[in-house]
Order: structure tokens, then sequence, then C-alpha cells
């Protein structure tokens, strides 16, 4: 499971593993990209980066935080665009691809959606057994999307279970 905090400027991940006794951190931490560097290149870059981390971790999901509100139209645009870059490398190496908003993420790893990045962040060590809290908070907030992810995944798969029965298994 990986979970991406998409930014061009620093796109977070965060990549655990859960079985039976534990869930645990595989590899956590950012992808940095220079703003002296021309859109395009810095694009190419992060692309790069992407797929390296996804063919190095073979994820079986890759959860991504969609953008939910963004005052400043100029930050909302490069995170679409590493958000699109994240999905699109995602699916082509035959990863399921899902998305959750900011709450969506809080709520699950705190049990509060109105939680603060501290004890987000606090939570993802915790439930990591980490000594210490990721740093910086991109690669903790990756960390916290791929627990949402696991949070969730138990009933995704129920309800995509009721929809195959529902539509005669020819899904």
């Amino acid at each position: 499971m990986l979970g991406i905090d998409p930014g061009l400027s620093r796109c977070g991940y965060g990549a655990v593993r859960a079985d039976s006794s534990a869930t645990r951190a595989i590899a956590i931490g950012v992808i940095k990209t220079a703003a002296s560097t021309p859109l395009p290149n810095r694009l190419a870059e992060l692309q790069l980066e992407l797929r390296d981390l996804l063919a190095e971790l073979k994820p079986d999901v890759v959860a991504v935080e969609r953008i939910f509100f963004q005052n400043n139209v100029r930050t909302a645009m490069s995170v679409g665009q590493a958000s699109g870059l994240a999905m699109a490398e995602a699916v082509a190496a035959g990863c399921e691809v899902v998305q959750y908003s900011p709450n969506e993420v809080k709520l699950a790893v705190t049990g509060d959606g109105s939680a603060d990045k501290a004890q987000v962040q606090e939570m993802v060590r915790r439930l990591l057994g980490l000594s210490a809290v990721p740093k910086p908070a991109d690669a903790a907030d990756a960390a916290a999307i791929a627990l949402c992810h696991l949070a969730h995944a138990p009933v995704r798969a129920r309800i995509n279970k009721a929809q195959l029965s529902a539509s005669g298994g020819s899904r």
C-alpha cells in the first residue's frame, strides 16, 4: 500500500504493509523538485521519480489525497498536476488507485475529521510504531493516506463484492 500526498515542490510518499500482527512502514519520504527548474522539467522529474518508486516498492494499491479546497490557484494547479502524474503512473504500473479527501484521512487516522496536522502526525507515529514523527510533514501525510486506505479497504472489498453479486457476477 502506497500513500501519496501530491505536490510539485514536495510530493510525499508513505508505503506501509499490514499483516495479522502489525502495520509497519516500508518507506516514507518526499520527492522534491526545485522551484527554479522550468515546469515541464519538474513534471518530467517527478514522473520519473514516481515511476522508479512504484517499480521499487511494487504496491498493489496507491492512495492519493484528493484536492479538496485550495485558496491559491497556482498551488492548486501544481498539486493537480502532481496528483494526475501519480495516478497515471500508478495505473501504468498495474496498481489500483483510490482517492481520499483530507477529512477522510484525518477521520480514519485520528477518529476526528477536523484533527490538526500535529495530531495526525502523532497518530501516524503511534500506528506505525515509529520512534519519531516522519519528517517533513508531507511524508507523514502520505503515510496517513496509506493508513486511511488500510482502514477503508475491508469496507471497499465488501461493497465491491455486494455490487458484483447484485450484477450477477458479470463485473
